[in-house]
């Protein structure tokens, strides 16, 4: 591994070569610079893992120069170095987005600790940006059919606003992703989202984690802890499954929701709260509410917008974006070989009804980036249960039936004969140029010229 750099910017010479002495013998990269735009320069090119700036610098001081670094490198921590004179400018540096500030004459033990520090938070500020993108990645909204664009213009208009929301959809067809979009497009972005699985927490431990409890409030409590609700202040709670819960504590999270505040359990301090309320269920609340298993105030109270997630088979134009997006993130950006799906597959996945939604979609992709050695993926790699049981939309009959798979074979099939034709008269014939256009490797395209029978000659391809 190599060492951990820093960029020192100060127009004292001494303090520049001392420094660079310390550090060195500490087992640090340095980076010298005598004054602001060299240490800009320096930072664009080398990328420290810290700065020590001072304030007081002839030209361009050490407020500016922090300015224009926190702008273009929000990761590298700063740390200030100033005189006894500049107290007030290194507060106003630590306003603007500095890690600390040292006091000249420098201690060698505290600036060296104040060092490991920064590092650390360096550090730990770069890995929860990225943490943060991965999550936003995994939770990507994806698809561009008409339910979702309707329902992507829904959460647009509702997101900004504090309303409550209450999410219905089966299982599987992204009724957490849709929470987490409104989330992330509301005024709390920032804060936190908190996600409570009211079908997975146990009957007896549930008002615990909604609530919290207090040390002693039951055999095993041996320390205060903090509920959900607690942890999701001035942030959005989702509360997945919500027909799960019992009466009992139904009507505890009714009184939340009306008073925003709460007792933990075994506790009788009154603790504030401002959330904001995402609900979703996979079953149908006016039923649950006949038959006396949900509260109807309850509904009434987390009804003020709802939303419909569409099931997959209500959006089958989404069904091969989907499939790409999800091989792109189990293939590339997972150090495996890019995979695509032949027109065959992509026809058989969208004639099936997907009973487990998108959840289903992204494990079969999981599956087959994985299994399957190629770079394409074709009908015959598919699960059985998909060309088993595909079926295609009533809406395509011929000669009065439907489609049977073996029609939709012949069809694709006619349709990726003709295309590969088309894209081989582009190229004058040159089956490297005609493999890479299409997305597939040479030998599979040479395998599918003999097997489709295509004579360039016969065809007019001019090469």
């Amino acid at each position: 591994m190599p060492p951990q750099s820093i960029l020192i910017i100060d127009d004292e010479k001494s303090i520049l070569q001392s420094l660079n002495g310390i550090l060195k013998d500490e087992g640090y990269q340095t980076f010298l610079a005598g004054d602001g735009p060299s240490g800009l320069e320096l930072a664009s090119r080398e990328s420290p893992d810290l700065v020590l700036l001072d304030v007081a610098m002839p030209g361009m001081d050490g407020t500016e120069v922090l300015s224009r670094l926190k702008a273009a490198f929000p990761f590298i921590p700063v740390i200030i170095m100033t005189g006894h004179g500049s107290i007030d400018l290194a507060v106003r540096a630590i306003k603007m987005g500095s890690y600390d500030f040292l006091e000249k004459p420098l201690e060698m033990d505290k600036l060296l600790l104040t060092i490991q520090n920064g590092l650390n938070f360096g550090a730990l500020q770069r890995e929860n940006y990225f943490l943060k993108q991965k999550i936003e990645k995994q939770y990507a909204f994806i698809g561009n059919s008409a339910p979702i664009r309707h329902l992507r213009q829904q959460i647009e208009q509702a997101a900004p606003s504090n309303a409550w929301v209450l999410i219905f959809g089966e299982n599987g067809s992204g009724k957490e992703i849709v929470a987490r979009e409104i989330h992330r497009l509301s005024a709390r972005s920032e804060k936190p989202f908190v996600e409570v699985n009211c079908a997975a927490i146990p009957e007896e431990l549930i008002e615990s984690e909604l609530f919290g409890h207090e040390k002693g409030a039951f055999t095993g409590a041996t320390s205060m802890k903090r509920g959900k609700f607690d942890t999701a202040h001035e942030g959005t709670i989702f509360l997945d499954e919500i027909a799960d819960m019992s009466l009992k504590t139904q009507a505890k999270i009714l009184r939340i929701l009306e008073e925003q505040r709460f007792e933990r359990v075994g506790g009788n301090k009154t603790i504030q709260v401002n959330v904001r309320v995402i609900a979703a269920t996979n079953k149908n609340l006016e039923a649950e509410i006949a038959n006396g298993s949900f509260r109807e105030d309850l509904y009434f109270r987390l009804n003020v917008i709802p939303f419909i997630v569409p099931p997959l088979r209500e959006r089958k134009d989404d069904i091969a974006l989907l499939s790409d997006y999800f091989l792109r993130d189990f293939t590339e950006n997972r150090g495996r070989q890019r995979k695509i799906l032949d027109a065959e597959a992509i026809a058989a996945l969208e004639a099936y009804p997907w009973p487990g939604n998108v959840r289903e979609l992204r494990n079969i992709m999981e599956r087959l980036s994985i299994m399957i050695p190629s770079s394409t993926i074709g009908l015959q790699d598919l699960p059985p249960e998909i060309t088993r049981n595909s079926k295609t939309p009533e809406a395509h009959p011929v000669k009065e039936e439907f489609l049977t798979l073996d029609s939709i074979k012949e069809a694709v099939s006619s349709f990726e004969r003709d295309y590969i034709v088309e894209k081989l008269r582009e190229n004058n014939g040159n089956i490297s140029k005609t493999a890479e256009m299409i997305g597939i490797a040479r030998r599979n395209l040479t395998h599918k010229i003999k097997s489709y029978d295509i004579d360039m000659a016969r065809e007019g391809i001019q090469r």
